[in-house]
């Protein structure tokens, strides 16, 4: 997956339906996450993300992306994201692995919260 399409993937999940994200979450994801008990692994991980805002805006700032074996991509990056008068602003990175071929999933994702207002 080339950068374009790492940080279109990366973005898609922030703008993503609960459905669409659940199924891109890997049934072996590990989370890090600002609220109790603040790791979640597998289907508690899904079960973190379950009511995230479908954010109507996103953005990406000092982007990362490293590629340590074929099939793995790591990313990091800043985001702030809105949507209405909510505003949530983090450190984050995320882990994919490739399934199979244009079939990836997170593994791996953790957030430092630099920022959240409603």
């Amino acid at each position: 997956m080339d950068d374009t399409r790492v940080w279109n993937f990366e973005e898609s999940l922030w703008r993503a339906s609960e459905g669409r994200y659940h199924e891109r979450v890997d049934p072996e994801c590990v989370m890090a996450l600002s609220h109790a008990p603040y790791l979640f692994q597998g289907q508690a991980a899904v079960d973190a993300v379950t009511g995230t805002p479908e954010w109507d805006e996103v953005s990406f700032s000092n982007q990362q992306i490293s590629r340590p074996q074929e099939g793995l991509i790591v990313v990091g990056y800043e985001v702030q994201a809105h949507k209405g008068d909510t505003k949530f602003t983090a450190a984050c990175t995320s882990v994919y692995r490739k399934r199979a071929h244009e079939d990836w999933t997170v593994v791996q994702h953790a957030q430092v919260v630099q920022g959240h207002s409603e």
